[in-house]
């Protein structure tokens, strides 16, 4: 018997959406619905994945829905065979006159012209059929796209009439040069401060060299002083001795 608030949350596929009548061994007995990722217990009943691992997680005696045998999650295994079998079965979507396999309803929602589907520009909530999309691109107030000139301009209906591609690039051009000139002017300033700062460093390391070779000539100085006074000290010496 299903559980009333696992159906509200079912797992699996709305019965009325298959051009048959599904067998009612393809049945969710949790959610009523054709079995969604089929999995199988080690009691061999069959249910969505996501159903029988919502019910273990709600039933505090992990137990089967059907047999009331314990249920070990790490006992579950898939039925790959069961579901591809399921995806060949035949669904009609609400409003297409096309008939599909149910394994190609994601890839056919992608392109078929009566998928509800969102406005896509941003703003607009509207809801419409794919077919529906150009009409409305017409005169939806949120409408935008870049001008098919390629100037790289968003238009919106408000400004797709009064658009001059030569001026809009023009302004461009002339913000860029005014841009390029900003920044020309900063480079020449940089350069300026920066050959000041070098001429400085010359200036310093002009007066270092001039102070070390005025060091070197007063230690040469320094040298001979030290020289001619201990030869005159060892020659009146020598003259002193007997």
């Amino acid at each position: 018997m299903a559980d009333p608030d696992m159906s509200s949350q079912s797992g699996g596929y709305d019965v009325e959406l298959f051009i048959e009548t599904p067998d009612y061994d393809l049945i969710c007995t949790i959610c009523q619905g054709v079995l969604r990722c089929p999995v199988r217990a080690a009691c061999h009943h069959i249910f969505c994945k996501k159903c029988i691992l919502q019910w273990l997680k709600r039933c505090r005696q992990q137990t089967c829905p059907c047999c009331r045998k314990p249920v070990n999650q790490s006992l579950i295994f898939a039925m790959f065979k069961l579901s591809k079998a399921i995806g060949r079965l035949k669904i009609k979507i609400r409003g297409c006159p096309d008939t599909l396999a149910l394994s190609e309803q994601y890839c056919h929602s992608m392109s078929c012209l009566f998928e509800l589907i969102p406005c896509p520009y941003q703003g607009c909530r509207a809801q419409l059929l794919r077919r529906d999309l150009d009409a409305h691109a017409r005169h939806c107030e949120h409408w935008s796209q870049p001008c098919h000139m390629g100037c790289g301009t968003v238009l919106s209906h408000r400004t797709q009439a009064q658009h001059n591609c030569y001026r809009q690039l023009r302004h461009e051009y002339e913000a860029r040069q005014r841009n390029h000139r900003a920044i020309a002017a900063a480079l020449q300033r940089k350069m300026r401060r920066m050959q000041s700062t070098m001429a400085h460093m010359k200036r310093q390391i002009g007066l270092i060299c001039e102070s070390l070779e005025v060091m070197d000539e007063l230690e040469e100085e320094e040298e001979e002083d030290l020289g001619e006074t201990s030869g005159s000290g060892s020659f009146s010496s020598s003259n002193s001795s007997p």
